[in-house]
C-alpha cells in the first residue's frame, strides 16, 4: 500500500504533534477544568481547591547520555524537570509517581543510585513518591515521572493570560545549561578520540591524558547536570503579592517559550538583547566555543528558570525581587515578536530552541 500523505514527525514537532492528536478531544468529566495545552493540566478537586497534573517522559540517547551523566544527578534532573512545570502554573507540587524501563545492563546498585537522587530532590521540595511501575527494556533507560500539585483556583497560572504593556520578565540567567552540556560533550569527543587512538597503538588501556577540563566552568555543570525548580520565585512572588498574568517555565530554550506565551495569550512581544540575564562563565564559555552568547540564551534550553508577565504597574514591586529580571514588553499581536539587539537594529524571534522528535 502506498503512503503518500506519509507525513515524517520531525517536521510536525512536539507541540504541532500534540495539537494535532488532541484536536478531536472533547472533555467529557467537569471535573477536568484544563486538559492538554498549558505545563499542567488542571483538575477540580473542591470548591477552594484544585488539582494540576503533569508528567515528563526522558530517554537514553535523546535527553540525556551516562557517559557523562551521573545516575544520582539524572534522578534528581528528572524529578525537578516535573517540579518545574507545577511551580510554573504558580502551584505546589505534592506527589510524584515513577515508571521506569530498565535494560539488562543496569545493576540494583545502578537504580539505588538513580532513586538516590530522585528522593533527594524530594525531600528537598515536600514532595512524596507515592508509586509507579517498572518493566525491562532493550534499549537502555527511560524515565517517566508524574506530578501533582494543588492550588486555589484564583491563584493559578496560564500560558493565556498575558496583556498587552505586560512586563515580560525571567528569574535567574539563561544559557548556562546549554554550555554546560557544550563542555560536557567536547570533553566526550576529546575521550573517545583518545580511546580510540590507544587502541590503534595496541594499548588496552586508555591514556591517562584523557582527563576531563573543566576548570572555571563548574556552574555550568551544575546548570546542566542538576538543575533547580525555582520554588524560590514562586515564593518571592506570593509574598509580594504579585500574581503573574501567564508563566511557563524555560525547557526548551526562551525564544520557544515567549512565543508559546504569545500565541496563546494571541500576543506580540518585544524583549532587548541587552536585558538578557546572561552568567559570566556562560559568555566565557561561549566565546571559547565560538557561539553567539545571544543564541545561548535564546534558545538553549533546560535552564528550568520561570519566564512570566506581569502587569506594567507592578514594575517597581517585582523589579525588587532577587534574581528575576525584566527583559522586555508585550505588544498588541500585529507588531510580531520581536529582538532589539544592542546595536538598536530588530530581528524576529523565531522559535528555535530544542525540538522534539527531530
Amino acid at each position: 500500500m502506498q503512503q503518500d500523505n506519509r507525513i515524517e514527525l520531525a517536521t510536525l514537532g512536539e507541540f504541532k504533534l500534540i495539537e494535532h492528536l488532541t484536536q478531536e478531544i472533547k472533555l467529557q468529566q467537569k471535573s477536568t477544568v484544563l486538559g492538554s495545552g498549558d505545563d499542567a493540566a488542571i483538575i477540580q478537586s473542591s470548591r477552594d481547591e484544585q488539582i494540576l497534573l503533569t508528567t515528563d517522559l526522558l530517554a537514553e540517547g535523546v535527553h540525556f547520555n551516562l557517559t557523562y551523566v551521573p545516575l544520582k544527578h539524572l534522578g534528581y534532573k528528572a524529578v525537578m524537570v516535573n517540579l518545574s512545570d507545577i511551580y510554573a502554573m504558580n502551584a505546589t507540587p505534592t506527589q510524584i509517581v515513577v515508571a521506569l524501563a530498565i535494560s539488562k545492563k543496569f545493576s540494583l546498585q545502578d537504580v539505588e543510585e538513580l532513586f538516590s537522587g530522585m528522593l533527594l530532590a524530594c525531600r528537598q521540595h515536600n514532595v512524596d513518591l507515592v508509586g509507579g511501575d517498572t518493566t525491562s527494556s532493550l534499549t537502555g533507560l527511560t524515565i517517566s515521572i508524574s506530578c501533582i500539585g494543588i492550588a486555589s483556583p484564583e491563584q493559578i497560572v496560564k500560558r493565556s493570560g498575558a496583556q498587552n504593556t505586560d512586563l515580560i520578565c525571567v528569574s535567574g540567567n539563561l544559557g548556562a545549561a546549554y554550555m554546560g552540556l557544550q563542555l560536557l560533550e567536547r570533553e566526550q569527543a576529546v575521550f573517545l578520540q583518545q580511546t580510540a587512538e590507544a587502541k590503534t597503538k595496541g594499548n588496552k588501556s586508555v591514556s591517562p591524558t584523557a582527563q576531563p577540563d573543566f576548570a572555571g566552568y563548574e556552574y555550568l555543570l551544575q546548570r546542566q547536570l542538576s538543575p533547580e525548580a525555582r520554588r524560590d520565585i514562586i515564593t518571592a512572588l506570593s509574598q509580594a503579592n504579585l500574581l503573574p498574568t501567564s508563566m511557563i517555565d524555560i525547557s526548551d530554550g526562551l525564544s520557544s517559550e515567549l512565543l508559546h506565551i504569545c500565541t496563546q495569550s494571541h500576543v506580540g512581544c518585544r524583549i532587548y538583547e541587552q536585558r538578557l540575564p546572561i552568567d559570566y562563565q556562560t559568555a566565557l564559555a561561549a566565546e571559547q566555543f565560538n557561539i553567539s552568547v545571544t543564541t545561548a540564551a535564546l534558545n538553549g534550553g533546560e535552564d528550568y528558570e520561570l519566564l512570566f508577565t506581569i502587569p506594567l504597574t507592578q514594575h517597581d514591586a517585582v523589579s525588587q525581587i532577587p534574581d528575576v529580571k525584566v527583559i522586555g514588553h508585550i505588544t498588541q499581536p500585529e507588531l510580531g515578536y520581536t529582538l532589539v539587539c544592542r546595536d538598536q537594529s530588530e530581528i524576529p524571534i523565531k522559535a528555535q530552541g530544542w525540538t522534539h522528535l527531530q
